[in-house]
């Protein structure tokens, strides 16, 4: 177990430092290539080392030598600044409007002498004109005064969802998914969320304004700080689609209720299962795609970093293969350039699984896009050696180069049963665990040992690992022979930077046409349905029980692993045998208490739906007292959802303080996840729609309305509803508390004062709009306010409220002054600055937006 923990760790450490963003944690270097003087009082400062010997022989076996210095010379620039616009979003037809005749045209006014190119364009391969290229780096656009304004647009912008800062090849992978409005898709390898975003804007564009997609996105990350990164990013959705899990995505648990199940409830079981129509396979690499980016790679770099993910990266694919429906679509994808973790890693995808799976040519899905088919021969770098066959690498070594990492994947591994290569719907992913994983090992190792003379020489050369590596160095060894890959490598897609002035990135596309080693996974359901149902019954208790698991680590590492559970039973057994000198009455004791504390154990289940440590449970909120009273305050219509809905985080129903909304995909699956004993580690989801707010006044309800759920809830709401004009609504939003008798619209003042106290919501009215047709108008433009005694107060955060007031004001052509940011009054303090979604910390304040820095760019 130490050793694959440790492997983990390692694994984890090499994608972490190839992908952070040196300038975030060194913010004293400037970037290489925008000038060569260090800032002022760092007299010591030298910029990045641009070179790196190995990396450049390493890619000179892939990049043409007619392509070398163009190839070199793009690496050696900064990356250019690219974006996303929301098309979910409500100003998004504004915002559209806003860089096409606005920033567009002024930009390329005050920097035309600067670039040759356009200063700011839409990428001509993404659909609809959504994303934009800027010729102009992160930190050209820090420094430039011209670009100031225009800056300040992408921060405010991207802060409150309207638009997502991300590298312009890192939004390819999920245009591949061909999402359609009622999949449930998969995000393996989420963090940081730019992907994920991506794919909840394209399940929610999909359908109507106020409507929510039957469409399901679950977003998995294993490190947990990576976890709460991906919730501050999504959160900018607000959606009520998403789920965020924490496991190892080469662990991620199988939901299948028939496992759970005696054999009388088994047809009935047969369906609910949890598997993806389309899984997202992103896995962690080198990331030395992302050297512009991240000119620290030019340091960092070795061969050994993309050798070491190899395994990593084949068997988080092969997950997402299990996990895929029957007629699915995955994509793998890296931003890294090596083919030992590209097309070896499809490759290997395609010999385990047979023609179960086809790689799919997708050159034509997105024409304007450039870029180049998969390698189909290449060579393993290795101790500074080249290989062209697995044959070739050293005995002490072939533990460490396995055969999958060249292109025919033949060698003595495939002698082999691949076992661990099933669907979801019948084998559970606690069977590829650590003890799995040193199986294989030994299986490599002693397959590589075919008789006694072999293994002394084995032997021998171990004892002398240092000076035989000390020799294999000194020969500095190039295989003459290589191996061409007979499966069609070439319809995977490769981005390199100088043909785009882009990043690199890889991408293939995979379809699953049938279930994958059918035969075994039958045999496999057949042994299990051979287990007593004492044991099955244990298995749930263990899936229920309290105890630490190292899934619950802060690195987790693996989850309950269902045959471990059978083998320590055997274990035990033996155990007794060497212990009869126990007395009777001391097991009766022993029972009577382990009875005991399982019958708690069931309750507290039972009660709090949770076992999980340090992640609060989800419970569904079933208090119809407070329901009612919500209903009735504010006249939410019987059309709108609510009962199987509401969740909270609370396992104390009597003290929730925040009740959030989920989908009916989402609801459908939690009911599953605490059928089979809460196998998904759930640490964020739902969008919040209710908080309990108190006041010295007091309120009918003690629950107010949330911003982020208001434009789900708008169209149903009947009461606490009040329509503003233009300019009270601006004076609102400037001033955030009026008085009642100050409001331009007298009559407002009057209605505003006949409101019950407490939230209330006020609706923009434009012009002479009929107020019966502003309140069914999903895109109506909306607040949440409080009604006190003499004043109504805004309860929106000062950016959303910034960015509100600037819109209005565009729309309606109306100057207003710069929006006071000192903190408000008590009465309305801290509303919206809570978690915008159910989280772990559900009874924790949030940090502000503006303490937690998102990346401007995804690898």
């Amino acid at each position: 177990m130490g050793g694959g923990r440790k492997r983990g760790r390692t694994q984890r450490r090499h994608f972490k430092q190839g992908r952070e963003n040196v300038w975030k944690h060194n913010p004293q270097r400037p970037p290489a290539g925008e000038g060569g003087e260090g800032r002022e009082g760092n007299p010591s400062w030298q910029p990045f080392a641009t070179e790196n010997p190995a990396f450049e022989e390493y890619y000179k076996q892939i990049i043409p030598e007619e392509e070398w210095d163009d190839f070199m010379s793009m690496l050696r620039k900064p990356l250019p600044s690219t974006f996303r616009i929301n098309a979910s979003c409500q100003f998004f037809q504004d915002i559209c409007s806003q860089l096409e005749n606005d920033f567009r045209k002024s930009l390329e006014t005050e920097v035309s002498d600067e670039h040759e190119e356009d200063a700011i364009r839409p990428l001509p391969w993404y659909p609809g004109n959504l994303a934009w290229h800027l010729n102009f780096s992160r930190m050209q656009l820090r420094r430039n005064q011209a670009l100031e304004s225009f800056h300040e647009f992408l921060k405010r912008e991207n802060e409150v969802g309207n638009i997502t800062r991300q590298e312009a090849v890192s939004m390819v992978p999920p245009l591949f998914l061909n999402v359609q409005p009622d999949h449930h898709i998969l995000d393996m390898c989420a963090a940081p969320g730019s992907k994920t975003f991506q794919l909840l804007e394209m399940i929610h564009q999909s359908t109507k304004p106020a409507l929510l997609p039957s469409a399901l996105v679950v977003a998995n990350d294993v490190d947990v700080q990576r976890c709460n990164l991906l919730i501050h990013q999504t959160k900018r959705m607000c959606t009520a689609n998403l789920i965020v899990t924490n496991h190892e995505a080469q662990n991620f648990p199988g939901c299948n209720l028939a496992k759970f199940c005696s054999e009388t409830c088994m047809d009935e079981a047969k369906l609910q299962r949890l598997e993806f129509d389309r899984v997202l396979c992103d896995v962690p690499c080198s990331g030395d795609g992302t050297v512009r980016k991240a000119p620290d790679m030019w340091r960092k770099w070795n061969a050994g970093m993309g050798n070491g993910l190899h395994r990593l990266q084949v068997e988080i694919a092969m997950r997402g293969m299990g996990l895929l429906k029957v007629g699915g679509r995955m994509v793998y994808s890296t931003c890294s350039m090596n083919p030992v973790e590209n097309e070896a890693v499809v490759a290997e995808i395609l010999r385990r699984c047979g023609d179960s799976v086809e790689l799919l040519d997708i050159s034509s899905e997105l024409p304007e896009l450039v870029c180049r088919p998969g390698l189909s021969t290449w060579k393993v770098r290795d101790r500074g050696s080249w290989f062209g066959v697995h044959e070739d690498i050293p005995r002490y070594r072939k533990s460490v180069i396995s055969p999958s990492m060249f292109p025919s994947g033949k060698g003595s591994q495939d002698v082999e049963v691949n076992t661990d290569v099933v669907d979801a719907d019948m084998k559970d992913s606690t069977d590829m665990g650590e003890e799995g994983e040193q199986e294989r090992n030994t299986a490599i190792d002693d397959s590589n040992n075919g008789d006694s003379a072999k293994t002394e020489e084995k032997t021998e050369v171990d004892c002398e690992s240092g000076e035989a590596l000390t020799r294999y160095k000194k020969l500095n060894f190039t295989s003459t022979r290589t191996e061409h890959s007979d499966y069609p490598l070439h319809r995977c897609m490769r981005i390199v930077p100088h043909d785009q002035n882009s990043g690199a990135f890889f991408i293939a596309v995979l379809r699953k046409h049938s279930p994958l080693n059918e035969i075994q996974v039958v045999d496999g359901v057949k042994s299990e349905q051979s287990i007593s149902k004492d044991k099955t019954g244990k298995l749930e208790e263990d899936l229920g029980s309290d105890k630490v698991s190292s899934e619950e680590n802060i690195v987790p590492q693996q989850v309950v692993d269902n045959t471990n559970a059978v083998d320590g039973e055997q274990n035990g057994d033996m155990d007794s045998k060497s212990s009869k000198d126990k007395s009777s009455e001391d097991a009766k004791v022993i029972v009577k208490e382990t009875e005991k504390a399982q019958a708690g154990t069931r309750d507290r289940r039972q009660q709090n739906q949770g076992r999980w440590r340090g992640v609060d449970p989800v419970i569904f909120f079933k208090d119809e007292v407070t329901i009612k009273s919500i209903v009735s305050f504010y006249g939410i219509k019987d059309s709108f959802p609510l009962e199987g809905h509401l969740v909270t985080r609370n396992p104390d129903t009597s003290h929730v303080k925040r009740i959030y909304y989920v989908s009916k995909s989402v609801q459908d699956v939690l009911e599953l996840n605490i059928k089979v004993g809460e196998r998904l580690k759930i640490t964020s989801l739902g969008l919040k729609i209710f908080e309990r707010q108190s006041s010295k006044e007091g309120s009918p309800c003690t629950f107010r309305l949330s911003s982020e759920g208001l434009p789900l809830l708008l169209p149903y709401i009947t009461k606490q509803i009040l329509y503003a004009s233009a300019i009270d609504f601006q004076h609102l939003l400037q001033y955030r508390t009026i008085k009642f008798p100050d409001f331009v619209d007298a009559k407002f003042g009057e209605e505003a004062s006949a409101l019950l106290p407490g939230c209330c919501v006020v609706v923009l009215r434009e012009g002479h709009q009929d107020i019966g047709s502003i309140a069914t108008d999903p895109s109506a433009i909306a607040i949440v306010c409080w009604k006190g005694k003499t004043n109504l107060c805004v309860m929106l955060s000062p950016l959303d409220g910034e960015e509100l007031l600037e819109r209005i004001s565009l729309r309606f052509g109306l100057k207003f002054p710069k929006l006071d940011k000192e903190k408000p009054n008590q009465e309305v303090t801290g509303s919206d600055e809570q978690p915008d979604c159910a989280t772990e910390a559900d009874d924790q304040p949030e940090s502000k937006a503006s303490d937690m820095e998102i990346p401007d760019a995804e690898a």
